[in-house]
């Protein structure tokens, strides 16, 4: 079992162990108030607002011979289309479901994974119920669940559920029939997928859909096929396309999915199918550079270590353009997105990345690179939505 020593980031991200949590609750279902989303305190991110999704994307670049530049970063307040977010589990409430307040480890993950979309849309992030680090822990552990089950229990699918409605009031009182991205990473990706699957795939919302990114997931599909679990919603296979999604898990090349991966494979759907891997880098097929943009102080990073006998980096975020390159790879019964560090000890550029899981000092192989799943292609996919972004405003009715 993976001890509570993981960090509080890579704990927070675990997609499956969550979900089977909740599921598992003994006790009869709360009755719950539904969550009023036309209050704007019950967002995350809105367009316009000065929230966490206004923070700074400024980057520093660092080329393979140590040379740095500053690439700086705007918000585009006319951008064509939008961007609907679910976040991943991060709350460190003290009880079985957060609450609706955000707070900073809400606010982290979405300067992380969706705030850079905004120079290509305007940005949606509901908060949402969702199963706490503090209740996930006790249950990885086999402790009780913080304040009793029988006082706190969840009504079966909450996060799910509030997701759902944040999602109708948006189409409701925001759409008006503009384009919109899906995005979401492990457990968010995995509410997004029910709600693909069940609010989008044959509906009448399908219209709208410029693409889906799951990112940190096991999307199901049929062997030699780009549908499977979503029937009418393909992977991508070109920029150019549009109403289609992208889903992939990260692996570094030298430590790949071992017997006891966690992704890499669809979980409760038989054998018949595998999960779907597509490259933000290339869409098509192949290797390809990946364009990162790396956190600079994040798991355990010194901020002073990026360029041997170099400054300190002082912007949040690290380009290391040429260091890393991705491909899916397919082997036994497996699909998933391997990152290849090209490092050169010669030069004064680091040589490695962090975003492993690590338990008691050693690294958790079944979770590859998941804790970086979207910074290590998030330049892949800002530029990708622009694209799709485009074709889709060409091909609207």
């Amino acid at each position: 079992m993976i001890r509570p020593v993981l960090t509080a980031l890579a704990a927070s991200l675990l997609l499956s162990l969550a979900g089977a949590a909740e599921a598992q609750t003994p006790a009869t279902p709360a009755v719950l108030q539904k969550i009023d989303y036309s209050r704007s305190e019950t967002w995350l991110c809105l367009p316009g607002r000065k929230d966490a999704c206004a923070s700074d994307n400024t980057a520093t670049v660092i080329t393979a011979d140590g040379r740095t530049t500053r690439e700086t970063w705007a918000a585009n307040p006319k951008a064509p289309v939008d961007c609907f977010y679910v976040y991943p589990t991060v709350s460190n409430d003290p009880s079985i479901l957060s609450d609706m307040t955000a707070n900073d480890e809400e606010r982290r993950v979405v300067e992380q994974q969706l705030a850079r979309f905004a120079s290509r849309c305007r940005v949606f992030a509901p908060l949402y119920r969702q199963f706490t680090l503090t209740a996930l822990r006790a249950s990885m552990t086999g402790q009780p669940l913080p304040g009793g089950a029988a006082a706190n229990a969840p009504r079966p699918d909450t996060g799910y559920t509030d997701v759902v409605d944040a999602w109708r009031h948006y189409l409701k009182t925001e759409n008006k029939g503009r384009g919109v991205i899906l995005i979401g990473h492990s457990q968010g990706s995995g509410i997004l997928t029910r709600l693909l699957a069940s609010e989008i795939d044959g509906k009448p919302e399908q219209k709208l859909l410029v693409s889906a990114i799951l990112a940190g997931t096991n999307l199901p599909v049929d062997p030699g096929k780009t549908t499977g679990l979503l029937k009418s919603i393909p992977t991508c296979t070109a920029a150019s396309q549009t109403g289609c999604v992208v889903a992939f898990a990260t692996f570094r090349s030298n430590i790949p999915p071992p017997a006891g991966t966690l992704f890499g494979r669809p979980r409760g759907t038989g054998t018949e199918r595998v999960a779907a891997c597509t490259n933000p880098a290339a869409l098509g097929g192949g290797p390809a550079p990946l364009d990162a943009y790396l956190a600079t102080a994040a798991n355990s990073q010194d901020p002073a270590g990026w360029v041997k006998g170099g400054a300190r980096i002082e912007t949040p975020f690290v380009k290391v353009p040429g260091l890393l390159t991705g491909a899916c790879v397919s082997r036994d019964g497996l699909n998933w997105l391997e990152v290849t560090v090209r490092a050169d000890p010669a030069d004064p550029r680091l040589d490695d990345i962090r975003g492993d899981v690590v338990a008691g000092g050693q690294v958790n192989a079944a979770w590859g690179l998941h804790l970086i799943d979207v910074n290590l292609v998030m330049g892949d996919l800002v530029n990708l939505v622009g694209e799709q972004s485009r074709a889709w405003a060409g091909r609207k009715p």
